[in-house]
């Protein structure tokens, strides 16, 4: 039995243009030799769709879609098909179910039974648990059906669940020599590497074969490997097609050895691979051709514009340079750099002192009563930031490109950034990457320019090497207002992404308590400029977005951990 795990990376809401595509890939499978195809979860509507399921008739079009795939399939061909199915009561939850097709049939529906509420999903909102296993039987093969987490069970996330039954034990009760299972599951640092283990152990304790197919692309902050693996029986693993692969076709045949990579990505390798698959799929996916990108000569606007041009190519990036009079020649220089690097569309020059020195005079005129407004304060060095934004979305929306901004994960969780300055944008691109590991991507895109894509390396050495400043007063450095980039990455992977208490913090870590603690605050108080950022794509187990649902007038004071972090230390 030779099964197609192809890549498929489905739009949502395009449920004709989907259906159209499954159909293509099942007649060249089959020309091929392939008797089985795969298709993601929900991969019939695009996945998430999140309340487009709400939406009157929208389940009906892919029922009906599903039904024109079964009839048009080539004859004798299983096609797993991923898509959304009417509940019992009209108007209800739907199902999120995998349908298999064959000879203008459907012939088995296996409805998703584990709904997990973690992290970035909320199926209990629009879906209803399936209470019954389902299989198959084709060519000799009993052939059990499962749907992402009925597999994963949360054992690829390190997520504590409670699920009160095993879909995969159920199966291989009944029989099952065969799991197949379709997947969407969102990217994550290491959760390919976690995956491939949690398969081994599972097909080596029921002594099965496992074949498992991830959706590929991207849709708003989330994105998909592409993923093919196949575990047997005795625990050993095949990758069809690694995270990332481009091939449209993998083909997998039961029995026979099949010739695979296994080799581990680096994490650099595998953030830098996810976050070019954001911007090429967030651009193609909402019209655009081209980015513009505020460069400051600093690491993070180097390796934002290095990603997008992998993305889209830099005949398709535009670099803005904004200096004022703060700005170091250094930084012009780094900026010009690296747009000769990349092969940037342009390189502008918009100088903001004159927009700076204008709003400084009106508020000051205005706001007098209220006031001084000095040189170097906060309001002062915001406004330089927000002329940079007005700027940016000036240009964006006179000539066409989608904005990105250039912060990073540390900074947007300490509040180092300004709302409505270097803030917005349409994606931050970097905004689920800690500063230390923006640094690390550098590095290894300078190493292994030639695989992202580069003649030579992207990133000049000084962006990399000289401190990190905003440059919005005279010697201002990063580290005036916040701790080493180190201490402050440990304290957000453990406060954001470990979920740990102060407490615990401070006692694994040894930092000081007052500095722990002031950057705690900072962090809690500054969700409401998260609250208004431009869509961050997740690369981390726990990113700011619809994964960290947190309250914007929490006062963090009032939780009793912050006492027991300072006592404890």
């Amino acid at each position: 039995m030779k099964l197609s795990l192809p890549r498929l990376d489905t739009s949502i809401g395009h449920v004709e243009a989907n259906a159209a595509m499954i159909v293509e890939l099942a007649s060249e499978a089959s020309v091929e030799g392939a008797s089985v195809l795969l298709t993601p979860e929900l991969g019939l509507c695009g996945y998430p769709p999140r309340d487009l399921l709400l939406r009157e008739g929208f389940v009906d079009r892919c029922e009906h879609e599903l039904e024109t795939i079964a009839s048009s399939v080539p004859q004798g061909m299983l096609v797993l098909v991923g898509h959304p199915e009417s509940g019992p009561e009209r108007g209800g939850r739907c199902y999120n179910t995998l349908s298999a097709c064959r000879d203008g049939q459907v012939v088995a529906r296996a409805r998703k039974q584990l709904l997990p509420g973690y992290d970035v999903f909320d199926e209990d909102r629009y879906f209803q648990a399936g209470d019954e296993p389902a299989w198959v039987e084709h060519e000799g093969h009993r052939i059990g059906l499962l749907v992402c987490e009925d597999l994963w069970q949360a054992d690829d996330v390190r997520e504590q669940t409670n699920y009160e039954v095993d879909p995969v034990a159920s199966l291989v009760e009944l029989g099952c020599d065969v799991l197949v299972a379709i997947s969407a599951s969102p990217f994550v640092a290491g959760k390919h590497e976690r995956q491939c283990q949690a398969l081994g152990r599972l097909a080596r304790r029921h002594r099965v074969t496992i074949v498992t197919l991830n959706r590929a692309g991207a849709e708003d902050d989330l994105v998909f490997d592409g993923a093919a693996i196949v575990a047997n029986p005795d625990g050993t693993i095949e990758c069809c097609r690694d995270p990332f692969g481009d091939q449209i076709h993998a083909f997998h045949e039961l029995g026979k050895p099949y010739s695979a990579s296994n080799a581990e990505m680096p994490p650099d390798q595998q953030r830098f691979l996810a976050l070019v698959e954001s911007v090429r799929g967030y651009v193609s996916k909402t019209g655009n051709q081209r980015v513009l990108i505020g460069l400051s000569g600093g690491i993070d606007s180097a390796v934002t514009a290095a990603i997008a041009a992998a993305a889209i190519g830099g005949e398709n990036v535009i670099g803005v340079m904004m200096p004022s009079r703060h700005s170091s020649d250094h930084s012009l220089a780094d900026s010009r750099e690296l747009a000769d690097r990349l092969g940037l569309a342009a390189c502008l020059e918009v100088p903001i002192e004159s927009i700076h020195h204008s709003v400084v005079e009106s508020v000051r005129q205005a706001g007098g009563a209220l006031g001084p407004l000095e040189d170097g304060s906060l309001a002062d060095q915001n406004i330089q930031a927000r002329a940079r934004g007005i700027i940016l979305m000036a240009l964006s929306n006179a000539h066409g490109g989608l904005v990105l901004s250039t912060g990073n994960k540390s900074e947007m969780a300490a509040g180092y950034a300004t709302l409505y300055g270097d803030m917005c944008g349409a994606l931050a691109v970097l905004g689920d990457v800690l500063k230390m590991d923006v640094y690390g991507l550098a590095n290894w895109m300078n190493t292994n320019a030639a695989s992202c894509g580069f003649s030579s390396a992207p990133i000049p050495e000084s962006s990399i090497t000289k401190p990190p400043s905003a440059e919005l007063r005279p010697d201002q450095v990063d580290q005036d207002s916040l701790p080493p980039y180190d201490m402050l990455d440990e304290i957000v992977r453990r406060w954001i992404e470990e979920e740990q208490s102060a407490i615990r913090l401070v006692e694994e870590t040894g930092f000081d308590s007052e500095v722990v603690n002031r950057m705690l605050r900072m962090i809690d108080l500054a969700q409401f400029k998260r609250d208004q950022a431009a869509i961050i794509p997740k690369v981390s187990r726990r990113a700011f977005g619809r994964g960290r649902p947190w309250p914007v007038i929490a006062r963090p004071g009032a939780a009793p951990a912050w006492r027991s972090a300072t006592s404890a230390s």
